[in-house]
C-alpha cells in the first residue's frame, strides 16, 4: 500500500462583525519518498521485558501472486510491541522518586522554580534547564548560591541509566556580549530560529526596571537572546546584537515560539508583566528564518491601550501578562495567540486568519469566554461581606451574603483594611482570575482542542476569582468555551478548613498511565500547604483525583516540565521548589533548597496494565507555500488506531517563564496496538495534510515533511 501525501485546501469564514475577509488556502500534491533513520527512544529491550508484551514481525500482508501483491507499510519497521492496556490499577504507585539515581542529589543539585527541557543535542533525549526565582542578576555558574541558570545534559551513565550533568559552563548557553559568562535567562522556550534542522533557545531576561549604571555603560546591559545550537549542543549568541532591545527589554514573563503567518519562519509571541507601576503591551516579533526578529504586533491587531479605566472596563488595556501560548482552537489552519492575566483582569484571545482591513488577529476574548469563567458572584468574597456589613447602604450591599468570617481579625491580617475596592470589583475586569498559564489539548476527545487554566485563588476572595478548571470547546468556527466547575469536573480540592490558598503556578496536559485519556498535573507554588497534584482523565473532560503517595508527594512545587527523560515511553515529571514563603511557622513544609527533584514514571515498568503510546518527532519542510518551519510547531496530527481518532497539536512553548515539554508528541492510546494512519496538518500557507502508514506504537517515530514514509532508527 501505497502513502499518500496530499494538500487540502481550507476556508477560513468569520462572523461579518469581527472579520471581513475569507482566507483561502491553497491546493497541490504532495511528494513520496523515504525519510532518514533516527536515534531511538524508545527500544524493544526497554519494553519487551513487560510481561504482556507481544512481538510479531510478521506483518506483511496480500496474496502470494506478483500481480496482487501489496506493499507492506511496516517493511523496515521495528517488531510489534503490544502492552494490554488495562489502565491504572489505583494501588500502583504512578511515579518513584529518581533524583538521586539520576546524579542530582546533595549540595551540587540543580537548584530553581523554572523547568524547561528539549533534546539540544541531537540524541533523542531532553535536556533540561532550570532557573532561579532571581530577578536581573548575572549568574556564577562556578559558584552554587548564585547559579541562577542550569543546564542538564541528559548523557548514558556507567551502566547504561540515564545521567543529568552539569553542562552550563561548557554548552555556552551564559555567554555575554562582553565576552563574559552569566548573562540572566529567566524564560526558555525551544525551536528552530535560523533553520538549519537544530533546536535553538529563546533565552528571555525578566527586568522590572532600569538598574542604576546601565545609562552610562558601568553596569552590564543585558537583553533577552536567542542562542544559536551548532546541532552537537554548542551554543552561541545569535546576530551582532539583541534583537529584544528598547521596549522589549521590560519584565518578560513568557514567552511563546509560533509561526503565526505559516510562512515557514518562527516568530515569536511575548508577554510581559508590569514594568515600575504599569502593565505594558505583549509584543509578536516576526522571523525571518535567519535569525532576525522585528515588532509586528501592532499591525497585526494586536495593539492594546494603556490601563485607562475604559480601556479596562473594555478589555482593550494592557495586560500584567503572567503567560502566553500559542492554538489553533477553531481548526482553520490558522494559530491563535493567548495570554493568560495576573491580577483577575480579562485573559486574553487573537483569534487568527482574518485580514480585514490588515489584521490578522482580531481580539475575541469575550465572544468565546476565554476571558474568566461564569461565576462572577462578587457576594461571596468575605471582603465584600466585610465591606458591606460596615457600609449597608453602599450600592448593591442589600445583595451581599453575611459575613463568614470575623470582620475585624480579616481587616488585621490585610493590614488594617480589606481586599476590596467597591467601585470597582464588582465589574466584569475585576472577577476574572490571577491566572499563572495554560495550555490546550483535547480533554473531551470530540476532535476540537480545549484548555486548561491553572490560577492563584485565596479562600478570602472565594470562587468569583477563577480557579484552575477546564475550557470545553463547542468547536464553533468562533468557539465558546464551556467552563465546568471544579466540583463538576473532578478538580476540586478539600483543604479540609476554611481558610485556604491555591497557588497553582505550572501545569501540563497529557496521558501519564498510557490508557488513552488526557490526564492533568498542576504545581501549587510557595503557599503553605499546596503541592504537586495530578488528576486522570475520564476522556470526557472529568478528572480523578490521585492519592500523593500514588503521584507525586512534593511540596511548595512550582515549575515543571513533562518528558521521557529515559526514552522508555512513559513520561516523567521534572519540578522546581519554591521556598519564597517559607518564614516563620508556616515554613515548616519546605524544602531546604529550591532543589529541582525528578520523578520517574511506572506506568511500564509496573506491568499490569501499562497502555500504549505513539511518540512523534515532526519534521518540517518544503517549498514555497507548502513550507512549514523545521521544528513544525503549530502542526496538528490525528493518529487513528483502535477505532478513535486522536488529535494533538506541536506547541512552542507557553505558560509562566516559558513552560516546554520537548518537541516530541507523545500520544496515548490506550489497548489499541496497531496504527491505523497518522494525518499530519502542517503549518504552512497551502494547508497540506499528509498521511503516514506504517506507524509503530511505542517507539519513537520521525515524520518528515513530504517523504511519505515513517522513519525509525
Amino acid at each position: 500500500m501505497q502513502n499518500v501525501a496530499h494538500r487540502m485546501g481550507r476556508w477560513s469564514a468569520w462572523l461579518a462583525a469581527t472579520f471581513a475577509a475569507v482566507a483561502l488556502a491553497g491546493c497541490g500534491a504532495g511528494g513520496g519518498g523515504s525519510g532518514t533513520a533516527a536515534s531511538d527512544i524508545a527500544t524493544s529491550s526497554d519494553t519487551a521485558s513487560t510481561s504482556d508484551v507481544a512481538a510479531d514481525d510478521s506483518a506483511t500482508t496480500g496474496d502470494a501472486s506478483a500481480a496482487d501483491a501489496v506493499v507492506d507499510p511496516f517493511a523496515g519497521a521495528p517488531a510489534r510491541l503490544c502492552r494490554a492496556g488495562g489502565g491504572w490499577d489505583g494501588k500502583t504507585p504512578l511515579f518513584s522518586a529518581w533524583s538521586e539515581a539520576l546524579g542530582q542529589s546533595g549540595d551540587d543539585r540543580a537548584k530553581g522554580i523554572r523547568i524547561s527541557a528539549a533534546d539540544l543535542d541531537g540524541d533523542g533525549l531532553p535536556e533540561v534547564l532550570v532557573r532561579r526565582n532571581v530577578v536581573g542578576q548575572r549568574s556564577d555558574p562556578s559558584d552554587p548560591k548564585t547559579r541562577h541558570f542550569t543546564l542538564l545534559r541528559n548523557v548514558a551513565g556507567p551502566d547504561g541509566t540515564r545521567k543529568l550533568v552539569d553542562a552550563t559552563v561548557a554548552s555556552g548557553v551564559l555567554t555575554t556580549r562582553d565576552g563574559t559568562v552569566g548573562r540572566p535567562c529567566h524564560v526558555a522556550v525551544f525551536g528552530d530560529v535560523d533553520d538549519d534542522g537544530d533546536t535553538d533557545i529563546f533565552c528571555g531576561m525578566h527586568v522590572t526596571a532600569d538598574k542604576p549604571g546601565e545609562a552610562d555603560g558601568s553596569t552590564p546591559l543585558d537583553h533577552s537572546e536567542w542562542l544559536r545550537n551548532d546541532g552537537k549542543g554548542q551554543f552561541s549568541l545569535g546576530g551582532d546584537a539583541s534583537p529584544w532591545q528598547g521596549e522589549a527589554r521590560r519584565a518578560l514573563t513568557s514567552a511563546t515560539f509560533v509561526d503565526y503567518n505559516r510562512d515557514g519562519k518562527l516568530d515569536l509571541w511575548l508577554g510581559y508583566g508590569t514594568w515600575g507601576n504599569a502593565s505594558t503591551a505583549d509584543l509578536l516579533f516576526a522571523g525571518d528564518g535567519k535569525g532576525g526578529f522585528v515588532d509586528v504586533g501592532a499591525g497585526e491587531g494586536l495593539a492594546t491601550l494603556p490601563p485607562t479605566l475604559s480601556a479596562l472596563q473594555s478589555g482593550a488595556a494592557h495586560r500584567n501578562t503572567w503567560g502566553t501560548g500559542a492554538c489553533d482552537f477553531n481548526g482553520d489552519g490558522h494559530p491563535d495567540l493567548y495570554t493568560t492575566s495576573y491580577g483577575r483582569y480579562f485573559n486574553g484571545l487573537w483569534m487568527g486568519g482574518g485580514l480585514a482591513g490588515g489584521s490578522r488577529f482580531a481580539d475575541l476574548m469575550g465572544q468565546t469566554r476565554w476571558d474568566r469563567d461564569l461565576d462572577d458572584d462578587w457576594t461571596t468574597n468575605w471582603n465584600a461581606q466585610c465591606y458591606c456589613q460596615e457600609n449597608p447602604k453602599a450600592a448593591d450591599c442589600d445583595k451581599a451574603k453575611a459575613p463568614v468570617v470575623n470582620c475585624a481579625s480579616l481587616k488585621q491580617a490585610f493590614g488594617g483594611t480589606y481586599r476590596w475596592n467597591h467601585a470597582t470589583d464588582r465589574d466584569p475586569w475585576r472577577l476574572g482570575g490571577t491566572t499563572a498559564g495554560a495550555v490546550c489539548a483535547d480533554l473531551d476527545e470530540d476532535g476540537d482542542l480545549d484548555a486548561a487554566q491553572w490560577n492563584i485563588v485565596h479562600s478570602d476572595v472565594g470562587p468569583s476569582s477563577d480557579a484552575t478548571h477546564v475550557l470545553l470547546n463547542d468547536g464553533g468556527k468562533i468557539p465558546l468555551f464551556d467552563h465546568p466547575t471544579p466540583k463538576t469536573s473532578g478538580l476540586q480540592r478539600d483543604w479540609g478548613g476554611l481558610s485556604w490558598n491555591e497557588g497553582d503556578i505550572s501545569g501540563a496536559i497529557a496521558d501519564f498511565d498510557l490508557d488513552g485519556h488526557l490526564d492533568l498535573l498542576v504545581a501549587g507554588s510557595d503557599y503553605p500547604g499546596t503541592r504537586a497534584v495530578l488528576w486522570l482523565g475520564k476522556g470526557d473532560g472529568t478528572f480523578t483525583e490521585v492519592p500523593f503517595a500514588l503521584a507525586i508527594d512534593h511540596r511548595r512545587a512550582a515549575g515543571l516540565a513533562v518528558v521521557d527523560l529515559d526514552g522508555d515511553g512513559d513520561l516523567d515529571v521534572i519540578l522546581g521548589s519554591s521556598r519564597a514563603r517559607c518564614s516563620g511557622a508556616s515554613g515548616a513544609d519546605c524544602p531546604p533548597d529550591e532543589r529541582v527533584e525528578f520523578w520517574r514514571n511506572e506506568t511500564i515498568h509496573a506491568g499490569g496494565g501499562a497502555g500504549n503510546a505513539v511518540i512523534l518527532q515532526l519534521v518540517g519542510g518544503g517549498e514555497g507555500d507548502a513550507r512549514s518551519n523545521r521544528s513544525a510547531i503549530g502542526a496538528r496530527v490525528e493518529v487513528v488506531a483502535g477505532g478513535k481518532t486522536r488529535i494533538a497539536e506541536l506547541q512552542g512553548g507557553y505558560g509562566h517563564f516559558g513552560q516546554q515539554n520537548g518537541l516530541l508528541l507523545h500520544v496515548g492510546i490506550g489497548a489499541a496496538c496497531d496504527v491505523d494512519e497518522v494525518r499530519v496538518h502542517w503549518p504552512d500557507l497551502a494547508g497540506t495534510v499528509e498521511t503516514f502508514q506504517g506507524v509503530r506504537a511505542n517507539y519513537r517515530v520521525r515524520l518528515v515533511r513530504g517523504a511519505g514514509l515513517a522513519a525509525y532508527p
